[in-house]
């Protein structure tokens, strides 16, 4: 079966000669619910963003679902639906016009596009919500929105860049829910989040990354198995529970 997501070596190094990810390796097969963490700084959204075209490679290369994401651009970002970390979009529009773009941007056309959209705003239970500019709506409602437009085409796999930051206990709790639904439905997921809460309730395999390389990866019962995946994760990174304890 072909990857989801196989990246190998890839290294991304800014203008100023910033390394970013530094031969970073990792494959996501099809499926697959996969957590990608690490702190801030350590390479997660580069290679997001070298994944969907938003950055460009230094070197190695990425393929989706076995489409040479650099080469073949075009065909390789159509299988992805991307929620990122920041809200870009157009802060007066509504979350029907934000949502329409991006599905005339993949060439839905417009009858089709609008069925796509009225099951979205349901699902989200966004439908009170059609004529309030991006900016009138709540931290929740803007994610819910991100994350319909990201679902527009119908990806076989979604990246999620911290899809939950900043919301209600209710409103996570119910993206959880329809993150597992897409997942169980065969849309490949790859996670980036702070919340190892998260992780655990959702992935069934994980890698951590620092400094732009991968530091430790595997099926998330090895990491629960263990000392437990919050200090796998501190350990991975340099700062061990007890360092964490005396900062405190």
């Amino acid at each position: 079966m072909i990857p989801a997501l196989q990246i190998r070596d890839l290294r991304k190094v800014y203008r100023q000669g910033n390394v970013a990810v530094d031969g970073l390796s990792l494959t996501v097969e099809e499926g697959d619910f996969f957590g990608f963490l690490g702190p801030n700084g350590a390479g997660k959204s580069t290679t997001i963003h070298c994944t969907t075209g938003i950055a460009t490679v230094t070197s190695g290369t990425i393929e989706v679902f076995g489409i040479d994401a650099v080469k073949d651009y075009r065909e390789a970002r159509r299988l992805v639906g991307l929620s990122p970390q920041e809200f870009n979009v157009d802060v007066f529009a509504t979350p029907v016009q934000i949502v329409d773009w991006v599905g005339g941007y993949f060439g839905i056309p417009k009858a089709e596009r609008k069925v796509r959209i009225d099951e979205l705003m349901q699902r989200f239970e966004l439908t009170e919500h059609l004529k309030k500019p991006f900016r009138a709506l709540s931290g929740g409602l803007k994610r819910r929105v991100i994350l319909a437009r990201a679902l527009i085409h119908k990806p076989r796999l979604l990246i999620l860049d911290e899809p939950t930051a900043g919301v209600d206990v209710e409103t996570r709790l119910a993206l959880w829910q329809y993150l597992a639904e897409l997942n169980r439905d065969g849309t490949s997921i790859l996670l980036t989040t702070h919340y190892l809460e998260e992780v655990e309730r959702l992935c069934r395999n994980i890698a951590i990354v620092n400094k732009g390389k991968i530091v430790r990866e595997g099926p998330k019962e090895e990491f629960l198995a263990g000392e437990g995946l919050e200090a796998a994760y501190l350990s991975a990174t340099g700062a061990t529970p007890d360092h964490v304890a005396a900062g405190a």
